[in-house]
């Protein structure tokens, strides 16, 4: 079938192509250009947001108007389960990092479809509980780790290009969305990375690329934490 939003969700993987037409037939197509917000925090909306392209920055503000990002969603990952199985507004706010084209499901659509396909509600609560699990594992990071320790476990998470022992990242936000990120300032962020460098654990190359040059020793900084 033609590339949809559809065909690249987990959720619908195992649904047979003439499924995943019917469901890509209930999937109201939007476009986001980069900076504008998908959602935000008390909206009046139960719908289930699928990335098709680009990138979905999902944050909150804190008390003094700060962002602080929850996670990004890419391609074939999705938000807005929470208002969609509750009932309840959302207590977050969704904007595309840059240009984003995204499939929307409206509440009685969804439940219809999973009604009739309940493996669609299993993996969709599979996938939450991913998240609720990498929410605990950064919410302990936050508390029992320094910046450095935080930094580099987020580097030594991203996806790598290895040329004999050293791996090279790519910042996949800019610093101040990454520092947001750990709930830290860019500053702070700057500085552990400099740091970082000085100990010969990492190469800060030009933009955002950045080599492990080091890394059972980043790992070891990870772990004494």
């Amino acid at each position: 079938m033609a590339d949809t939003c559809v065909s690249r969700v987990p959720v619908f993987a195992n649904l047979s192509p003439q499924d995943q037409q019917r469901v890509a037939g209930l999937a109201r197509p939007t476009h986001l250009g980069a900076g504008e917000v998908a959602y935000a925090a008390d909206d009046d909306l139960a719908q289930l947001m699928v990335v098709h392209t680009g990138r979905l920055k999902i944050l909150r503000l804190s008390a003094d108007g700060s962002e602080q990002i929850v996670r990004v969603l890419g391609p074939g990952e999705f938000t807005g389960e929470t208002s969609v199985f509750t009932g309840r507004r959302p207590d977050d706010y969704a904007t595309a990092l840059d240009e984003c084209r995204l499939c929307v499901f409206r509440h009685d659509d969804l439940e219809a479809l999973i009604r009739t396909h309940p493996e669609i509600g299993l993996r969709m609560l599979s996938t939450v509980s991913e998240r609720l699990s990498d929410t605990e594992h950064r919410l302990n990071a936050l508390t029992s780790r320094d910046v450095e320790s935080r930094l580099a476990d987020y580097l030594l998470g991203l996806p790598s290009t290895w040329r004999g022992p050293v791996a090279t990242v790519t910042l996949p936000l800019a610093k101040k969305d990454v520092a947001s990120l750990l709930d830290t300032s860019p500053e702070s962020l700057s500085r552990s990375l400099a740091s970082l460098a000085r100990q010969g654990l990492i190469v800060i190359g030009a933009g955002r690329s950045v080599s492990i040059t080091q890394s059972d020793r980043l790992q070891r900084l990870v772990d004494e934490a």
